[in-house]
C-alpha cells in the first residue's frame, strides 16, 4: 500500500472520528443534578457516562469531588447550578428540603424543567407540581425503582408522572438513568406507585423469608429453595394479572381456587411452621383475612376478593 493511500485512510479515519464526536456532542444536553447523596451521585455519574454536560451541587461541596474528577462542573451555589442547565434534576432528603433549596431561585427556574426524584407522598408531589406551575416551571415527579448501583441499567424502571409532553421531550436523556415509565399527567402517581411497589416488595420479602426459614429448618439451603421460589413467582405473577381484571370489574369468580380451598391449604403451612418453631404471624394474617371473607359469605370467590378487606 502506498504512503499516499495510508495518508488518505488516516485522514478518512480522523474525519469519521470527528463526525462521531460532533454527533455525540449534538446529542449531549446540559443537565444539573442537585443533591449528591448515594442516589444523586449515581444519577450524575450516569449522565456523565452518557456524555452529557453535567453540573452538580451539594450542600457539602466535597461530595462532588469524584464527579468533578470525571468531568462534572461544580456549582458554587444552587442559583449557579440552576442557571447552568435547562434540565434540573433534584434528589435530596425530602420535599421540604426541595422547596427550601429551590424557593429562593424560583425566578431562575422559570422556563426550565425540574425533574424531582426525591421520595415523598403523592400529596407532596401534587403540591410541588402546583407550585412549579404557578411559577412557570416545567415539572416531572419521579420515583427511582432501584438502588444506586442499578442506576444506568435499562432493565430498571424510573417512574414519571406530570407532563407527558415534557417526558417525551426529555425521554432520551432520562433513559440513560433507566427505563422511563410514563404514568400520566397526575403528578402524584409516581409517588403513589412507589409506595405501593415498595409495599409489594416487603410483602414478597416477608413471605420468602418465612418460607426460607421453614425449608431451612429441615436443612434446605436458602439458595436451593430460592431457585425454585423465583420460578414459582412467575406463576404468581400470572395469577396477579388475572386477578387484576377481576378487581377492575368488581367480580371475583372462583374458577381457579376458591378462598374456601385456600383456608384449608394455609392450615398445612401453619402446622409446618408451628412444628418447626417458625414465627407464623405473617401467614396468620393471611388466614385472618381469608376467614373474614368466608364469614362474609364469599368463600366461593377467588383470592382477589380479599382486596375488599383492605379497602375497609
Amino acid at each position: 500500500m502506498s504512503a499516499q493511500n495510508v495518508t488518505a485512510q488516516n485522514a478518512h479515519a480522523q474525519n469519521a472520528h470527528a463526525q462521531n464526536a460532533d454527533a455525540q456532542n449534538a446529542d449531549a444536553q446540559s443537565i444539573t443534578v442537585i443533591g449528591l447523596g448515594q442516589m444523586g451521585s449515581a444519577l450524575a455519574d450516569a449522565f456523565l457516562t452518557a456524555g452529557h454536560r453535567t453540573t452538580v451541587w451539594n450542600r457539602t461541596p466535597g461530595k462532588a469531588d469524584a464527579l468533578v474528577a470525571r468531568g462534572a462542573v461544580r456549582a458554587g451555589s444552587v442559583a449557579e447550578a440552576v442557571a447552568a442547565s435547562a434540565l434540573v434534576v433534584v434528589c435530596v432528603l425530602d420535599y421540604p428540603a426541595v422547596r427550601g433549596l429551590l424557593a429562593p431561585v424560583t425566578e431562575s427556574l422559570r422556563g426550565r424543567v425540574l425533574v424531582n426524584l426525591t421520595s415523598g407522598s403523592p400529596e407532596q408531589a401534587r403540591a410541588e407540581a402546583e407550585w412549579a406551575a404557578e411559577h412557570g416551571i416545567g415539572y416531572l415527579d419521579g420515583a427511582v425503582m432501584t438502588t444506586p448501583p442499578g442506576v444506568g441499567d435499562s432493565a430498571n424502571m424510573f417512574l414519571y408522572s406530570g407532563s407527558p409532553e415534557l417526558l417525551d421531550a426529555h425521554r432520551a436523556t432520562l433513559a440513560v438513568l433507566g427505563d422511563p415509565v410514563d404514568l400520566g399527567p397526575d403528578a402524584g402517581l409516581a409517588s403513589l406507585y412507589d409506595a405501593g411497589l415498595l409495599g409489594l416488595m416487603w410483602s414478597v420479602f416477608g413471605g420468602w423469608l418465612h418460607a426460607t426459614a421453614l425449608a431451612g429448618a429441615d436443612g434446605v439451603p436458602a439458595r436451593d429453595f430460592t431457585a425454585v421460589a423465583t420460578r414459582w413467582l412467575k406463576t404468581v405473577s400470572w395469577f396477579m394479572t388475572t386477578y387484576a381484571e377481576q378487581i377492575d370489574e368488581g367480580t371475583y369468580p372462583g374458577d381457579d381456587a376458591t378462598i374456601d380451598v385456600q383456608v384449608a391449604t394455609i392450615g398445612h403451612l401453619l402446622h409446618a411452621g408451628e412444628a418447626r418453631g417458625i414465627d407464623n404471624r405473617l401467614p396468620e394474617l393471611h388466614l385472618e383475612l381469608m376467614r373474614a371473607a368466608v364469614e362474609a359469605g364469599h368463600g366461593g370467590d377467588s383470592y382477589a376478593r380479599i382486596i375488599e378487606n383492605f379497602r375497609k
